[in-house]
């Protein structure tokens, strides 16, 4: 049985950065590495432009410290050459110079691509603090891309998701529900041909066939959106779809509530809680070979704690850490609207099976929603 394990909210990891810190006079690099050693990011040194292109080729720099008065290749050069390479163009250049000072020097560093140009002696108070604000900003870009490139994964998935969905709702209307009311129709028709004697058998055997059809209309339209979530509450509407699962699958299902009287939620809550454990239970139907599957819906301290563990294969590290590149649809909707909530969700293995675990604030639901739910019953009676 899972029990309710209290999903910590942990910050997100903090991806560090590399700074390239560039300067002939290694004792320089030395006293800047001491200065910017408390931002906690990756400090790659450089004795010449030459070293410095080749660092910059190795890795993905976020910022530059160069000195201005280089031997061979000054800094400014060394500017207008990487800024000549695409891939940096985004590179945040921070010079840094004991002799040129001038009001000119300066402008022919931000002409040649800087944004920032600091003097000698160096304030460390000041160096840090520029440094952590282009930091931020590298990180929070690349943040923004990961985001967007998921987006597009997703987005691309679902379209594709949404025409194969499509097709096999179609395919079984015209191989299921389709062929029953053709068969129907058939029936129907051949009781104008026989004598009275066979009406009975066959308008019998039509009723069946019809009501066959009727009934799997009935399973889909309630797949796709269960009355009993409207009319009587998230966990009527759990325990039907968990005993549908055990019929369709065989997989046998336990549901723990803590408390055992669980409260009614706001609709959209339970709307979403009720699509995040259909989701998991989808998948542990298509994917794990599980045997047996344990839901668990807790609320306390105010939040909502859903728990979904299977006794299947498990899953790969990749979907356990949510690379966009691995996440289908669902995992990835999944998250998308627990995200719209103000949760969270984690992944991991059990060995064997998987474990799904989802913390949101809990919402009770309203009096204007409980008045909307009786009108609903009496309309029903």
């Amino acid at each position: 049985m899972v029990l309710y394990s209290g999903l910590p909210r942990s910050e997100s990891m903090k991806k560090k950065v590399n700074i390239l810190m560039v300067d002939d006079q290694p004792a320089k690099l030395l006293s800047y590495e001491v200065i910017l050693s408390d931002l906690d990011e990756n400090l790659i040194k450089a004795t010449s432009g030459k070293e410095a292109l080749e660092e910059l080729l190795k890795n993905d720099i976020a910022i530059v410290l160069l000195d201005v008065s280089m031997p061979e290749l000054g800094g400014f050069e060394l500017a207008g050459m990487i800024r000549q390479h695409p891939r940096f163009q985004q590179t945040a250049i921070i010079f840094i110079s004991a002799l040129h000072l001038t009001d000119r020097d300066r402008l022919a560093g931000y002409e040649s691509g800087g944004v920032d140009y600091i003097s000698v002696p160096v304030i460390p108070e000041l160096l840090r603090a520029k440094v952590r604000l282009f930091a931020e900003l590298h990180r929070q870009t690349w943040q923004l891309g990961e985001l967007n490139r998921e987006l597009r994964v997703l987005s691309s998935r679902l379209l594709a998701t949404q025409d194969a969905e499509r097709r096999r709702i179609a395919r079984e209307l015209h191989d299921g529900l389709g062929q029953e009311l053709v068969a129907a129709k058939m029936v129907l028709e051949s009781i104008l041909a026989h004598n009275a004697i066979q009406f009975r058998e066959s308008v019998t055997e039509a009723t069946t066939i019809v009501d066959r059809a009727i009934q799997q209309v009935r399973s889909m339209s309630h797949l796709l959106h269960p009355p009993l979530l409207d009319e009587v509450g998230l966990v009527s509407a759990l325990r039907w779809y968990l005993e549908g699962l055990t019929k369709r699958s065989g997989i046998e299902n336990s549901l723990d509530l803590q408390p055992l009287d669980f409260p009614r939620l706001a609709s959209d809550l339970e709307t979403a809680v009720f699509r995040v454990i259909q989701e998991c239970l989808t998948n542990v139907f298509r994917h794990s070979k599980a045997r047996q599957v344990w839901v668990t819906l807790a609320q306390r301290d105010g939040q909502l704690a859903i728990a979904v563990r299977d006794d299947g294969k498990g899953v790969g590290r990749e979907i356990t850490e949510f690379r966009p590149d691995s996440v289908g649809v669902g995992i990835g909707g999944m998250r998308q609207r627990v995200k719209e909530f103000g949760g969270e969700v984690r992944l991991s293995n059990t060995n064997p099976g998987t474990l799904v675990e989802v913390v949101m604030p809990f919402r009770s639901l309203s009096s204007g929603e409980m008045r909307t739910t009786l009108d609903r019953r009496e309309e029903m009676a």
